[in-house]
């Protein structure tokens, strides 16, 4: 398989689109990632246990939420068993893809500790809260800055992965090394489309509630709990479906998705 390298400015688009596709049926996409959300948050109430199932699940939910904005694309129905539809086929690699992003994550939280004795890695997978000499020495901001870096081609190996092991029947291995490729690959792309998610997920909120705010100060906290449950509303179905398109425009054409 060949990742296409797109210019910068498709990165835009990977947002726009996303939306594009998230108006065609906003109502039942903004339910699967509600829902999936809130099956994720039910699991993880059970100790450790529960942060192992979610995080072995993800890629099969991440298979299940990117079929159904590829239906909605195609125009074909949504149900809510879409949900589960990653599930069906190629488990076992998707599975595996959860493990390895485990035990790196794991890795890379270990590794952090060195600089914070593992008071982030604690705060991460124990709910722990750091103590506040930690915080206030500057040891944990530098763990967490290493954590960041390492995490780095971490993502651009796990970001396509599951789709390709789900869709195209990759190994994990060639999953992994071919979503990394076409990240880098399209790391302008990639840029753009990071830059365009701050605008949108932060700058535009928070022009919008302090517009609000203004205008009526008096329902202040009311408006803005309803405002920022709409808006995560929309901008969380628009960033599934824009993972879609990013993955439509480097690997696929016409006909050759599975």
């Amino acid at each position: 398989m060949q990742a296409l390298t797109l210019p910068a400015a498709q990165g835009w688009r990977w947002l726009t689109e996303g939306f594009r596709i998230f108006r065609r049926n906003h109502l039942m996409l903004a339910f699967l990632v509600v829902s999936y959300w809130a099956l994720m948050a039910l699991v993880n109430i059970i100790p450790v246990l529960g942060t192992i199932a979610t995080t072995l699940c993800i890629p099969a939910f991440s298979v299940s939420l990117m079929t159904a904005c590829r239906s909605i694309d195609r125009g074909t129905p949504l149900s809510p068993q879409l949900l589960f539809s990653g599930f069906g086929s190629h488990l076992r690699s998707l599975l595996i893809l959860g493990a390895i992003y485990l035990a790196a994550t794991v890795g890379i939280l270990a590794v952090s500790a060195l600089a914070d004795d593992g008071a982030l890695m604690a705060m991460m997978l124990a709910g722990n809260k750091p103590a506040e000499e930690v915080v206030n020495d500057g040891t944990l901001l530098l763990a967490t800055q290493i954590a960041l870096l390492l995490l780095c081609p971490l993502i651009m190996a796990y970001w396509y992965a599951p789709v390709l092991a789900g869709w195209h029947g990759l190994s994990p291995a060639k999953a992994l090394f071919f979503s990394f490729v076409a990240c880098l690959r399209n790391w302008r792309a990639f840029l753009v489309y990071s830059l365009a998610i701050a605008v949108v997920g932060t700058l535009v909120p928070g022009l919008i509630l302090g517009i609000l705010a203004t205008l009526l100060p008096s329902g202040t906290a009311l408006i803005t709990v309803l405002v920022t449950v709409l808006i995560i509303l929309v901008l969380a179905p628009t960033l599934f479906a824009s993972f879609y398109v990013s993955y439509r425009d480097v690997f696929v054409t016409a006909g050759d998705d599975a």
